[in-house]
């Protein structure tokens, strides 16, 4: 009996710690873009032929990989990063809506750039 009690216990915790949220966070030197991928690790970013790096990391809404291959002719709202050789190393992809809100504060001014760096903090910190 007491056996039971203490595994039940332990499974508990196990579940509990299993539970926990993830927060997504994004670097600050990001950028929005529309991107599409077209045959892997070729990408179209605002309609621009592009290249994902080897190794290259999507993300999904609830931060979990994304192979390139899956998402093959969609057009996904991210924000993204480049490596040091100028390709595209990691990407988040966001809902239309925070896409919205993101992209429209990216307009180059330095209020901008602040804008976007607040907008983007908001997105991934609500996100659990």
């Amino acid at each position: 009996m007491n056996r039971w009690i203490l595994t039940a216990a332990l499974m508990g915790a196990a579940a509990a710690s299993m539970a926990q949220t993830v927060v997504r966070e994004a670097p600050a030197d990001v950028r929005p873009a529309r991107m599409t991928v077209t045959q892997p690790p070729e990408v179209t970013l605002n309609g621009k032929p592009d290249r994902l790096s080897p190794g290259a990391r999507i993300r999904n809404t609830n931060n979990l990989l994304l192979l390139s291959g899956s998402v093959v002719g969609q057009t996904l709202p991210v924000v993204y990063r480049r490596d040091a050789a100028g390709l595209v190393h990691e990407a988040w992809v966001l809902t239309e809506a925070e896409y919205a809100k993101v992209a429209g504060a990216a307009d180059g001014s330095p209020e901008g750039y602040k804008r976007f760096a607040e907008l983007l903090s908001l997105v991934f910190g609500a996100r659990k």
